[in-house]
């Protein structure tokens, strides 16, 4: 006997995964140049030069130590050199001993949830969201529960408060947001952190905000990002270095715990068990060493502008109804019919792989995810203009 849930996943690729194991499958069968593939967000810009030289110096000056276990929660020095960054630069008052290294945001948000999250209870995101916070969260039988978005996709405030209970024991928000690229302003982030507040003391227990930002540093506009542990005391953030730097493969990232928690060494040592009973123990070595060297570089995201703006305004010009992103790497473009999984699989007949909202708890929509390369992008507007007439003329 097996558990239901856990084979049904097992049985069952996601919707990302399965367009992108197609896309592989179509490129082998008519060429790689023939099939448009926005399905999966892994960058395609190189990693900054110096995490390379990086590597190699230690690989090269340290080959008897590099590859060695470290202590559970990661090096103190790393840990140390991660706060160092983040309180210079968005003067804030974090703490290495407050850090858990982890294998990727995916990782981080597993063990948050496994240490603050009992069976039950509820985890309030917004829609639409990335759709793994589902598995994470009832993983551990807890509830995810969706908040409704605002017209720009950023939190409709009266349907959170409306939402929260006494069960609630996590607010949870992805900004960058993947899949419309919406960026939470500190206008946002202070309303969340006002109602959180209020309803903690209406209930008597913390709420905790929980900031999943794998997309921080890909911003456009010369935002500032606002840092959720200087607007709200009991805040974590869980973070992958997959998208800055172009390591999507490698696995690195943290926990990280607001020194300003309620009972804040309790939830860091919660944070450390849930961890080990998870199997989340040690997370790579080299790139526990390269942390330091690299705090601070990000690939070059102006690429990626480029990429939105030529795919941003041709969709536009075509007719397509768009959400212009502000960061991130995707595009949230509405279906051209009511059912979003329809629409993704008539683009398939064109050699487009979209991919359909459902699976982010919102529906009429489709991500395109833009971090490809440019030429790629050209030669896909021809597809998606022919994709427009075959709805104008056929459907």
């Amino acid at each position: 006997m097996f558990d239901k849930k856990m084979l049904d996943i097992g049985y069952s690729q996601s919707t990302i995964r399965d367009l992108y194991t197609y896309g592989l499958k179509r490129k082998k069968e008519i060429g790689e140049d023939k099939v448009f593939d926005f399905s999966i967000g892994n960058p395609s810009i190189p990693a900054p030069k110096i995490v390379n030289e990086t590597i190699i110096k230690l690989i090269s000056e340290n080959p008897d130590k590099i590859h060695g276990y470290t202590v559970s929660p990661g090096m103190k020095e790393v840990r140390d050199s991660i706060a160092t960054y983040l309180n210079k630069t968005y003067n804030t008052s974090v703490k290495g001993d407050y850090i858990f290294l982890t294998c990727g945001a995916a990782a981080s948000l597993a063990i948050v949830f496994k240490a603050l999250v009992f069976q039950g209870e509820e985890v309030i995101t917004f829609a639409p969201h990335f759709p793994e916070y589902r598995t994470y969260v009832e993983a551990i039988g807890g509830k995810l529960i969706t908040a409704n978005p605002d017209k720009d996709f950023l939190p409709d405030f009266v349907d959170l408060e409306n939402k929260i209970n006494k069960n609630t024991k996590i607010v949870l928000y992805n900004s960058p947001n993947n899949p419309t690229g919406a960026f939470y302003t500190e206008e946002v982030i202070k309303k969340m952190a006002s109602i959180l507040s209020k309803k903690e003391k209406e209930y008597g227990h913390p709420i905790y905000l929980v900031s999943d930002e794998p997309y921080r540093e890909l911003l456009y506009n010369n935002e500032k990002y606002p840092f959720v542990t200087n607007y709200y005391d009991n805040s974590l953030v869980c973070y992958s270095y997959s998208k800055c730097l172009s390591l999507p493969g490698e696995r690195i990232g943290y926990v990280l715990v607001n020194p300003k928690c309620e009972e804040v060494s309790d939830v860091y040592a919660v944070i450390c068990g849930a961890a080990s009973m998870l199997g989340y123990i040690c997370a790579p070595s080299l790139f526990q060493h390269l942390l330091p060297y690299v705090q601070g570089y990000t690939s070059d995201i102006n690429e990626y502008k480029k990429n939105r703006e030529v795919l941003y305004n041709a969709l536009k010009d075509i007719g397509y109804d768009v959400i212009y992103p502000t960061g991130a790497f995707y595009i949230f473009m509405k279906a051209l019919e009511e059912d979003a999984e329809v629409f993704s699989e008539t683009a398939k007949k064109f050699e487009l792989l979209l991919v359909p909202s459902d699976p982010f708890d919102y529906k009429g929509y489709v991500r395109i995810a833009y971090c490809q390369n440019p030429e790629m992008i050209k030669n896909s507007l021809n597809a998606f203009k022919k994709l427009y007439e075959y709805y104008q003329t056929c459907k």
